[in-house]
């Protein structure tokens, strides 16, 4: 996934951000959306990253506008 696909999407795996946005490994992605440090929703059984808070903490943009 590139920044920019990642930035067109309201949520993405917890790996892929860790990854893309901070350079982790799964393991410690899982880890740091277990502390709080990478901001995660809960859907179903799979926990996902909320980009547009990790887009606002890094100084980026997302491609969409929230609806509030």
């Amino acid at each position: 996934m590139t920044l920019d696909e990642a930035l067109s999407r309201a949520t993405i795996p917890v790996p892929d951000a860790g990854k893309l946005f901070y350079g982790l490994a799964r393991n410690a992605a899982y880890e740091a959306a277990k502390r709080g440090d990478i901001p995660t929703v809960q859907i179903g059984g799979k926990k996902m990253v909320v980009v547009a808070t990790i887009a606002r903490q890094l100084g980026l943009e997302t491609k969409f506008r929230s609806a509030a």
